[in-house]
């Protein structure tokens, strides 16, 4: 089940930064094109929001499967000297809550604004602060944080 989880997860990933990245674009040209927030938009806005907690729901079950989270929290003293272990058990969770606390109040808010161009200004606003820490919080190959492969 673990593997399987960390796979989901891991693809999952992808599907979240696509939707982000979608949503950030149609709200940037929606807000700096003056247009009008259309079903298309909303349901962007929606589809993004509902895919972010998907993933959520995966991180979280697979964060309570974890051999490697069961471990940092049974030895937190000693687990917390290494960097790798206390990325996983306390930094990629807590940026990941952030983002998708601010996915969701971003969608929020923008679904119950009248006004266009506050619906595009908050989704842009929230999507693309969520954006950034979700680019931080991931642990890409490259990163000097925590490193996974692209696809696990």
């Amino acid at each position: 089940m673990y593997q399987t989880l960390t796979f989901l997860h891991s693809i999952f990933r992808w599907l979240v930064l696509l939707s982000l990245l979608y949503s950030i674009f149609r709200a940037y040209q929606g807000y700096f094109s003056d247009k009008i927030f259309s079903k298309t938009d909303d349901s962007v806005r929606h589809w993004t929001a509902t895919i972010a907690h998907i993933q959520l729901v995966l991180g979280i079950t697979l964060y309570s499967q974890s051999p490697i989270i069961k471990y940092f929290w049974k030895n937190f003293t000693e687990a917390r000297e290494s960097f790798d272990l206390f990325f996983f058990g306390l930094i990629h969770i807590s940026l990941m809550l952030i983002s998708i606390i601010l996915i969701t109040i971003g969608s929020s808010i923008s679904k119950r604004k009248t006004d266009y161009r506050e619906k595009y200004k908050k989704l842009l606003i929230y999507f693309v602060i969520a954006l950034v820490i979700i680019f931080i919080a991931i642990p890409w190959p490259f990163s000097p944080l925590a490193n996974r492969p692209y696809f696990r």
